[in-house]
């Protein structure tokens, strides 16, 4: 796997994905906001299976 997710998706993925989580667990949203789960994974690896599959690439590098 090589990374496919550049600087500032990282960190908008990681914020996001964080926010999510402790909305939810601060019963600000639904469960739905558990979802938070996907961004911060993928921001956290820098790798985004979507993104493999649809070609796109945030790191600035070509792609394979």
């Amino acid at each position: 796997m090589k990374a496919n997710i550049g600087g500032i998706d990282k960190v908008l993925r990681i914020i996001v994905g964080a926010l999510l989580i402790v909305a939810t667990v601060a019963g600000m949203i639904g469960p739905w906001g558990w979802i938070g789960i996907v961004p911060l994974a993928t921001g956290l690896i820098n790798w985004c299976p979507l993104y493999r599959i649809l070609g796109i690439r945030t790191t600035g590098a070509s792609v394979d």
